[in-house]
């Protein structure tokens, strides 16, 4: 008898933990490029807590990951209305209105990021893509300064030096455009939009 009561004790003890161990991992599938087991396991989580704010990051991540922008936008507004702060959602919101062509959706959600997470792990795409709606835009200064924020807060990407240097020729600023696109080269000489961009600038200097 003790033999069996020990048994079931130890069984109700080590099985609740093998439960948990057990249970689904949605950012294990997320990161394991799973994206639809990703989004499937946060939807049951969100049936089971409509409130569960990690459970709406990561089925926003793996929406986006999917394609499936607008869902990630609905969901995202879903998950703003549990927590407006939080940024990874607000992240996930641009990010779909960028993907969906929504500029002027995305750039409101961009600006709100750069409110809420000034420093926030994202903060150098958040402004690189602010400075691709500015130059769609036109407002090339506006793009100068999201673009030099961008390659602050990151330096190592040639495609971002180029962007700024294509907004500051737009300006008529030469000789900073020249030293943009000599940056980008410097991380990547064979990148034609910095190659013709510097020729473009070195005529323009050298007339």
């Amino acid at each position: 008898m003790r033999r069996f009561l020990f048994s079931f004790l130890a069984m109700a003890v080590i099985a609740p933990a093998f439960s948990q161990d057990t249970q689904p991992d949605a950012l294990a599938a997320y990161r394991q490029g799973r994206f639809g087991e990703a989004i499937q396991i946060t939807l049951d989580e969100l049936e089971s807590n409509p409130n569960n704010v990690e459970s709406y990051v990561v089925l926003g991540w793996a929406l986006n990951a999917a394609g499936r922008y607008q869902d990630a936008v609905d969901y995202g507004l879903r998950g703003l209305q549990v927590n407006r702060f939080e940024h990874r959602i607000i992240q996930v919101v641009a990010e779909a209105n960028v993907r969906l062509g929504n500029s002027l959706e995305a750039l409101e959600y961009l600006e709100r990021y750069v409110q809420v997470a000034p420093t926030g792990s994202f903060i150098d795409w958040v402004y690189y893509e602010m400075g691709e709606i500015f130059i769609e835009f036109g407002e090339f200064h506006r793009a100068d300064i999201a673009f030099a924020t961008s390659v602050y807060h990151n330096g190592r990407s040639a495609v971002r030096w180029a962007r700024l240097g294509y907004a500051r020729e737009q300006l008529g600023d030469w000789e900073e455009s020249l030293q943009a696109y000599d940056r980008a080269l410097q991380l990547d000489p064979n990148l034609g939009d910095a190659v013709r961009g510097r020729q473009r600038v070195r005529t323009q200097l050298s007339g």
